[in-house]
């Protein structure tokens, strides 16, 4: 391709509403360009790395058999209403009206669409398993599209779902497609971790998330030094072997005056003690009734967790009726001692001694808590943010916390679907029964902005040779100097003509210019013609990940560039 015809409009600057690396450099190299919040153009150079992630995750899972269809994305509601999703899924699902009036929605995910393809096609256990995915546009009306691809109102998505008549077959789905999400990543040249997550708004009973490790990473995920645990921060176990009770009762309870101090921060403060010697006392309203949430001082919830100890589908902090009613107190004042409502304690509150808690008493708090003697009712349970130095739940090694970018997801999703939308098939004894379903996903747009997060310099973005726009660039440094435009010509035919993909920078631009676009838009080899090079038979290759550069004989730079890429591979 020659860079004088292409559509390629770099910028020196980043736009003042660019907020991640990627979001920056995509936009800078000419990649993509804002046609409203969360929605963009792409590019030719954008639309090169979007097709090479799409070829790479098509192979694979037409390797691991899945079969490739397309599906809508206009979808009419009465699908999603058959799901109870219409009403559930909440604003990111844009509806809209057709002439009729007749409802639909932008497709987000397509579970009821390709649920509702199936029932109607398959009947018996010997059409099964089956498992097909398509590779579409979606649209999630975000409250707050940000990071460029990153977090886009419409994107690009490869979703899969999978139909089986037991929950073997579809356990053996899972790994297939968790080892097929494994070989996608490896070609796209990227780090990545395969982490425990929740199922979220998709539903399930277990799932996986794929993360591109990168230090601007939304996603917190906590691993183990010790074993192959990894997992969400929302999803991640604490070990609870710091559960065991410390002393016996020493001190007796000792009400104190904490005038208008409700934080931890402003109670440990006032006392002069450490957040770690607070227990703080949450009042949540959930599906199964009013309950009381104990946390030590600086540790944080993780709703998930009380929700899956309740076995609830609904939780959420009481309002202050709520709080007063149950505690007999305003809030920021609630404690666990005669507390009437439920009480559900982290581990780590167990084994406090002489720690402080709200009195449910206006202005007041207690000291010297104990909790086996205090609140002996409590259950306990892992409820808290898995946080850095927390132990591991399978092994005796402790959690270190590293951030990620989340681009695929894999979930077990059971019946959830087929049984509220009647896709059943008659087995081997003729008797009906709900098909169990597995749901794939992977954000195209998303691992290429990844990619650029997880390899980037200060010039610009160092693409992995397996998503890079183009293998080669080759970048005559005077297009009017006829010597050095026909020796640049004459590399960038021969690589071309060797199916390798080239770049010839045929623009009559400045030196200066054009390495800092070269940088930018980061191909990973770059033959340099210059004229003192060039006139001693030379011609200068260098590596854009490492930065290497050597000379080499005219003659023999396109089977070096050759030799470079297929070490990079």
């Amino acid at each position: 391709m020659l860079l004088s015809r292409m559509f390629l409009p770099t910028l020196k600057e980043s736009p003042s509403d660019a907020e991640v690396i990627s979001q920056k450099l995509m936009i800078r190299g000419g990649m993509i360009r804002k046609v409203a919040a969360g929605i963009y153009n792409t590019l030719p150079l954008g639309l090169r790395v979007i097709n090479k992630v799409e070829n790479i995750v098509r192979s694979e899972m037409n390797r691991a058999g899945a079969q490739e269809i397309s599906m809508p994305f206009v979808l009419p509601a009465e699908l999603w209403k058959e799901s109870g999703r219409w009403d559930e899924y909440g604003k990111e699902l844009l509806r809209i009206q057709d002439r009729h009036g007749r409802e639909f929605c932008l497709g987000p995910t397509h579970e009821e669409i390709v649920t509702d393809l199936v029932r109607r096609e398959v009947r018996s256990y010997r059409e099964l398993p089956i498992n097909l995915y398509q590779i579409q546009p979606k649209f999630r009306d975000e409250v707050r599209p940000r990071f460029g691809l990153m977090r886009g109102r419409e994107f690009i998505m490869k979703d899969a779902y999978s139909f089986h008549a037991n929950d073997e077959s579809a356990d053996i789905e899972y790994r297939n497609m968790f080892d097929t999400y494994s070989r996608i990543f490896e070609r796209c040249g990227l780090a990545f971790k395969a982490v425990e997550a929740e199922t979220g708004q998709i539903g399930g009973r277990f799932s996986h998330e794929f993360h591109v490790l990168a230090d601007t990473g939304e996603d917190a995920i906590a691993s183990c030094g010790s074993c192959s645990y990894a997992a969400n921060v929302e999803r991640a176990e604490v070990r609870a072997d710091a559960a065991s009770p410390i002393a016996e009762a020493v001190k007796k309870l000792e009400k104190v005056n904490t005038p208008g101090k409700k934080s931890v921060d402003e109670v440990s403060g006032f006392l002069k003690i450490k957040p770690a010697q607070l227990i703080k006392t949450l009042i949540y309203e959930t599906d199964k009734g009013v309950v009381a949430v104990l946390l030590r001082g600086d540790h944080e919830l993780n709703e998930p967790k009380l929700k899956r100890a309740l076995d609830a589908s609904f939780a959420a902090l009481a309002d202050e009726t709520t709080v007063r009613k149950a505690t007999g107190a305003p809030s920021g004042f609630a404690g666990p001692v005669n507390l009437k409502a439920p009480v559900y304690a982290d581990y780590a509150v167990k084994a406090m001694a002489e720690a402080v808690t709200g009195a449910n008493e206006a202005d007041a708090h207690l000291k010297n808590v104990y909790p086996s003697r205090d609140f002996p009712q409590a259950v306990y349970c892992d409820l808290r943010v898995a946080a850095a130095g927390d132990g591991c739940p399978r092994c005796n090694g402790t959690l270190t916390i590293t951030r990620g970018i989340e681009v695929g997801h894999v979930f077990k999703l059971g019946t959830k679907y087929s049984e509220a939308m009647g896709a059943t098939f008659l087995d081997e004894g003729g008797s009906e029964r709900p098909m169990i379903m597995g749901c794939y996903g992977i954000g195209i747009g998303r691992t290429a902005a990844a990619a650029i997060e997880q390899n980037h310099d200060e010039a610009g973005m160092i693409w992995p040779l397996p998503l890079a726009p183009f293998d080669c660039e080759v970048v005559p440094v005077n297009v009017k100097d006829l010597d050095l435009a026909k020796a640049a010509s004459e590399i960038y035919a021969s690589l071309n003509s060797m199916d390798i993909e080239t770049l010839l920078d045929d623009r009559d631009e400045r030196a200066g210019v054009k390495f800092k676009d070269a940088d930018l838009i980061g191909i990973p080899v770059r033959v340099t013609v210059g004229e003192r090079n060039l006139k001693n038979g030379m011609v200068e290759i260098k590596e854009r990940k490492n930065g290497s550069v050597r000379l080499v004989k005219k003659e023999e730079a396109v089977s070096e560039v050759k030799q470079l890429l297929g070490r990079s591979r």
